[in-house]
């Protein structure tokens, strides 16, 4: 199953494909960046509610979606480990709160009450207070799987000589209302690029100002998986900030300097003025002897 990971590289994964056991073949991840997930499409939670992703994706909180099944023997394991391990790091974020999780089965036999003991492991693994309203993890028939992993590009398969699934490891990012806005490939993550994703998915409705910068001058490299600095970007927020900081040091220079308007009456300028002109009319004044 870990050679799944192989298949989400991008061309050079593509390229590999034919080196690939026959399970694995067609197993892989497609980036269906922008692309509206379907809201109506029905699954049950781990009590055995019967909700619509619409209640999923209320337009509150933006969500790190992922397709897995609790009875896979490895890659799924690796994953959400990874993933509530990352959470553990954000620790002013919640779920519940800033952002939602959702694990989605692949599996349609999947029982609620299995689905419901992945979910206890997990909460107790990240043992945050209050994430419970946050985690979900949902179960479907095969219709509605199907279709939500066509949506995001989640091609997986059942092997039955194993009676296993066959597929990739992600976690989507998606925006509060149900779009497509990012993957973030493999078992591990970087908590800053986790944080910055669920940043730029709402669009600026949660996180920090400092977030807003950084997403400024940074741009999502995907060949690293991460936020990386653009340099044109860099170079105009530092050229702000150098102007900023000189119009707060000249500041207090301005507001000293005299106006011409604030000058008193009897300055020097008007008191030299006046002999000028006197002197000016006793030369008028005076006869002029001739010889």
């Amino acid at each position: 199953m870990a050679l799944a990971l192989a298949v989400c590289a991008g061309p050079a994964g593509a390229q590999l494909i034919e080196k690939l056991p026959e399970e694995m073949q067609g197993v892989g991840i497609d980036d269906k960046s922008r692309s509206q997930i379907p809201l109506d499409l029905r699954f049950r939670d781990e009590n055995g509610k019967a909700i619509t992703l619409a209640e999923v994706f209320s337009g509150d909180r933006p969500v790190l979606l992922s397709l897995n099944y609790s009875d896979c023997p490895m890659l799924c394991g690796l994953q959400l480990n990874g993933l509530f391990d990352t959470l553990t790091e954000l620790k002013a974020w919640t779920p519940g709160r800033e952002f939602d999780v959702v694990s989605v089965s692949v599996d349609p036999l999947e029982t609620t009450l299995r689905a419901k003991q992945t979910e206890q492991k997990y909460l107790e693994r990240y043992g945050r207070t209050g994430a419970a309203e946050g985690v979900r993890f949902l179960t479907g028939n095969q219709e509605n799987i199907r279709a939500l992993a066509d949506a995001i590009g989640f091609r997986y398969k059942y092997v039955p000589d194993t009676r296993e699934y066959s597929h990739s490891a992600a976690e989507i990012v998606v925006t509060p209302k149900g779009v497509v806005s990012r993957y973030l490939y493999g078992v591990a993550y970087d908590p800053q690029t986790v944080r910055l994703s669920l940043v730029e998915a709402a669009d600026g409705k949660i996180g920090s100002p400092l977030d807003q910068i950084i997403l400024f001058c940074f741009h999502y490299d995907e060949t690293k998986g991460r936020y990386g600095p653009v340099a044109r970007r860099v170079m105009s927020a530092g050229a702000g900030v150098m102007i900023f900081a000189m119009c707060v040091g000249l500041m207090p220079y301005w507001l000293r300097r005299p106006s011409k308007n604030s000058l008193p009456k009897d300055a020097p300028s008007s008191n030299l003025a006046k002999p000028q002109a006197a002197s000016h009319d006793a030369a008028e004044r005076e006869p002029i002897e001739v010889a």
